[in-house]
């Protein structure tokens, strides 16, 4: 039996417009109602669902921490709160099923500090309308009601739970003792801290500025009382960015000082630039801050609660290598094998038996090529650095994610997988348009029937190619965008490295026109028995 979770305040406030005795009536009845709660449950399908139905109340599903909304008490239970996270989802939809445990738990974890709420789009259109949903999920950030940001952090319990924290309190979390700032610093992540002189320094309204503004991706704090700063070399009013105290070593400074003018873009650059060191350790939450680098990684058991002396002895001898290779381009990492199990068995095949013991050894570059170190990594660092040489030699050869050639691929639509996307569509003497779609999604599947026709009536034409890859089986080369199913590219010949997106409605008529427009030869089209 579903038991539901009722709001005294949602619901005195949805009564009919009434006087005085009315709203005191309902409330004298609804305090009876919690009070005898337990002996009535088995009551509350037959009472309570038409009550909430009339009365238009958000309600919660017993074990569930996530707030269901709905049209009718959307607007009412968000300006409740003074932040809020809402998930827009579509029940059909992979990426929602995925997501939907981690929500859960997230919402459980931050109980108390900031409600999650999510709103199934194929039942309540017209908020989901309102706030410019097109793709699910998607996750926006609300602020005494009022849509505040987009929410761009990541999708796992723990980084929602340590981004969602960052959005409650203040911008910058004031210091007043040296207990405090010790405290605030010996954080999993890294800190930035402003010591100023007095409350009305016009650095600190600067950094406030900076603070607000970059909330979202960092801690910030700030104090009064610059004596606070002396252990750290602090004398006037300055900034400090410290690094986390886990991966504090020998190799690189621990504390920096900023020392430009405070702006908000000098701070965020100052921070971007040196946040993470020399390797830091990657995560669930910060692996969308890294990707756009030459990545190297190593995976092994990096535990900086229980076990940060061995998590830190692999690290130095990535750091001792890095070190060699720092100012040619690549930037380092360590990872918890375990956490980045699943991306490593999609991205290269890995599985959680292959070489488990020593840290495993990738690199990811900002195009999206993806390498492998296949020898054994040593504890002097020799094979890691040989791995790296030849990488700057030319001599790897790269991993490609794909699915197996095709062994007919003679229809209307052309089956493109890793390996084949260079002769397909990238052949410069031919134009091709591509979708690539996910097995799963439902607008794939009403899309291809329309697809197929569009294929036959192209079949003649020889300079078009109308070809489809499933994404979330091989590797989609780096110069196509493809956030969500299904996504639409135009390869023109010639034009191979600036594909053109296809955003126009999805049926055959459109798309003809669409290549009627774009193609470098007029379309041919076959004739069909109807056409005789």
């Amino acid at each position: 039996m579903r038991k539901y979770y009722i709001s005294l305040k949602q619901g005195l406030a949805r009564t009919p417009k009434a006087g005085p005795l009315h709203c005191l009536s309902f409330k004298s009845f609804f305090l009876s109602f919690e009070q005898s709660f337990a002996s009535m449950s088995r009551l509350l399908p037959a009472v309570t669902l038409p009550l909430l139905a009339l009365l238009g109340i958000a309600v919660l599903a017993a074990g569930s921490d996530v707030l269901e909304l709905s049209d009718s008490d959307f607007d009412y239970t968000v300006a409740e709160h003074e932040t809020m996270l809402v998930e827009f989802f579509a029940p059909w939809c992979g990426h929602c099923q995925k997501l939907a445990p981690e929500y859960e738990s997230a919402a459980t974890q931050l109980k108390g500090t900031v409600p999650l709420a999510k709103v199934d789009c194929t039942v309540n259109s017209q908020t989901c309308g309102r706030f410019g949903v097109n793709g699910y999920p998607t996750l926006k950030i609300f602020r005494n009601g009022q849509e505040a940001s987009a929410y761009d952090g990541p999708r796992s319990a723990e980084g929602i739970v340590s981004y969602m924290k960052k959005q409650a309190g203040p911008n910058s979390t004031p210091l007043h003792s040296q207990e405090g700032l010790d405290t605030f610093i010996n954080n999993f992540d890294a800190s930035v801290v402003g010591f100023f002189s007095r409350s009305d320094s016009v650095l600190l309204a600067e950094f406030k500025k900076a603070a607000s503004a970059m909330r979202d991706s960092y801690r910030f704090a700030h104090t009064t009382g610059l004596e606070l700063g002396l252990k750290h070399g602090v004398e006037a009013e300055s900034v400090l960015l410290f690094r986390p105290p886990r991966l504090n070593s020998k190799f690189e400074e621990n504390v920096l000082k900023f020392s430009d003018p405070i702006s908000v873009s000098s701070l965020r650059r100052f921070i971007r630039d040196n946040i993470y060191g020399m390797c830091p350790h990657l995560t669930s939450e910060n692996k969308d801050n890294l990707k756009n680098r030459d990545l190297v990684t190593a995976y092994y058991n990096v535990d900086y609660l229980r076990n940060p002396k061995g998590s830190n002895y692999w690290r130095n001898r990535i750091l001792k290598v890095a070190t060699q290779f720092q100012s040619r381009g690549l930037s380092f990492s360590v990872a918890d094998r375990q956490e980045f199990q699943d991306d490593l068995e999609e991205d290269f095949g890995i599985s959680p038996s292959d070489g488990a013991e020593l840290p495993l050894i990738t690199i990811r570059t900002r195009e999206g090529h993806k390498y492998i170190m296949q020898e054994e990594f040593t504890r002097d660092g020799k094979a890691l650095e040989k791995f790296l040489e030849d990488y700057f030699a030319g001599k790897l050869k790269r991993f490609l994610k794909s699915e197996p050639r095709p062994e007919n691929n003679n229809g209307p639509v052309k089956v493109v997988v890793a390996e084949t996307f260079e002769e397909i569509v990238n052949d410069p003497t031919k134009d091709v348009l591509i979708e690539f779609y996910a097995p799963w999604c439902g607008h794939c599947k009403n899309l291809e029937p329309k697809y197929t026709e569009l294929g036959e009536q192209l079949a003649d034409d020889h300079n078009i190619v109308i070809a489809k890859m499933d994404a979330t089986a091989n590797d989609v080369p780096s110069n196509y965008d493809v956030q969500g199913f299904p996504t639409i590219y135009f390869a023109k010949a010639g034009m191979k490295d600036s594909p053109m997106p296809y955003e126009g409605a999805r049926e055959v008529k459109d798309l003809l026109s669409f290549l009627k427009k774009e193609a470098t030869h007029p379309p041919i089209l076959s004739v069909t028995r109807d056409d005789l």
